[in-house]
């Protein structure tokens, strides 16, 4: 993580689009389409995360929700540095957000916490290794917002700051 502009909210809602906003779209289709054949290629074998697939086509149609709330409600009203009432929007992210951490909780559920049985093929390693690397940028993007940039736009003293 190099050059995050944490003291600049403007800066960083720019960022989080950039680098976070952007990669989600990208990460969550290809790993859709691809947990869709682990399951059909692999039905019936032990290990194979069934449901994952509809659950990340689920989180597609969430987190664009999500972020298109950010980029044009959210996000614009940072950058004019906040407005009145913008802890209502700020709680309906954080709100999101941990039901994103819940869906995290449940991809790892059904993945054995990304824990590929022997001999899985490539498709199946590639899968959790993507699936790695979206949890991370995830917990990396919800943490930025939730930690760094709302708490600047939150009424100091929150009940769960």
């Amino acid at each position: 993580m190099t050059n995050v502009p944490i003291h600049d909210a403007a800066a960083l809602t720019h960022h989080i689009e950039t680098r976070y906003h952007a990669r989600h779209r990208e990460q969550l289709p290809m790993l859709a389409a691809m947990a869709e054949r682990v399951e059909d290629v692999h039905f019936g074998d032990d290990g194979v995360p069934d449901g994952l697939s509809v659950l990340l086509q689920q989180m597609i149609g969430e987190m664009e929700i999500h972020m298109k709330k950010e980029e044009l409600i959210l996000f614009p009203a940072i950058r004019r540095g906040g407005m009145p009432g913008i802890e209502a929007p700020i709680a309906v992210m954080r709100a999101d957000h941990a039901g994103h951490d819940r869906e995290v909780a449940e991809i790892r559920r059904r993945t054995g916490n990304l824990t590929l049985p022997d001999g899985a093929c490539g498709t199946w390693t590639r899968l959790y290794e993507g699936l790695a690397d979206f949890i991370d940028d995830l917990t990396e993007h919800m943490r930025l917002e939730n930690e760094v940039l709302f708490p600047q736009f939150e009424p100091a003293g929150r009940a769960d700051a």
